[in-house]
């Protein structure tokens, strides 16, 4: 009896076979270069699979206003809203004060509730959207003027500074 002394046989080697570990060497794959940040080249083929990434990024958002009403100083304020009040009626404006106030409180008050308004000359408010911002609501409307009535209206507003003149009786 002859004594095993290893329990796999030992390969052939021949001319055509190459040795296990010359084997496992070439399936072993090459070390990996590490990825840098330059990306490959797209090509035509690879483009027209997936489509083009687009950033996400939302710039910062502003108010944009038209460059003629927006310029300072321009801005109709209370006090001189009540001074024109007082200049077209004649009116004492002591009286027109608390009507003028009592107005602005009533319109305050119906587009918080998002009711159009239909004031003419001025013209129609129609509230879009309200938005709360902190302790503000912020209302974006849409106002439709007649240009007509705005002419007319200012075409009235000379007539009453310049009455015509009566021409004497004969």
């Amino acid at each position: 009896m002859a004594a095993k002394s290893s329990p796999k046989p030992a390969p052939k080697s021949s001319s055509k076979t190459a040795p296990k570990t010359a084997v496992k060497a070439a399936a072993k794959p090459a070390a990996k270069p590490k990825p840098t940040a330059a990306r490959k080249p797209t090509t035509a083929k690879s483009t027209a699979k997936t489509p083009a990434k687009t950033s996400t990024v939302k710039p910062p958002l502003s108010v944009v206003k038209d460059g003629a009403t927006a310029t300072p100083g321009l801005e109709l304020k209370k006090r001189e809203l009540l001074d024109q009040v007082v200049k077209r009626t004649d009116v004492k404006k002591k009286f027109a004060k608390p009507v003028l106030e009592a107005m602005l409180d009533v319109m305050g008050e119906a587009l918080a509730e998002e009711r159009p308004l239909n004031l003419q000359p001025m013209g129609r408010v129609m509230p879009k959207r309200t938005k709360e911002a902190g302790t503000n609501r912020v209302i974006t409307a849409r106002i439709r003027q007649s240009k007509t009535a705005a002419k007319d209206k200012s075409d009235a507003a000379t007539d009453i500074q310049n009455p015509p003149v009566a021409k004497p009786a004969e």
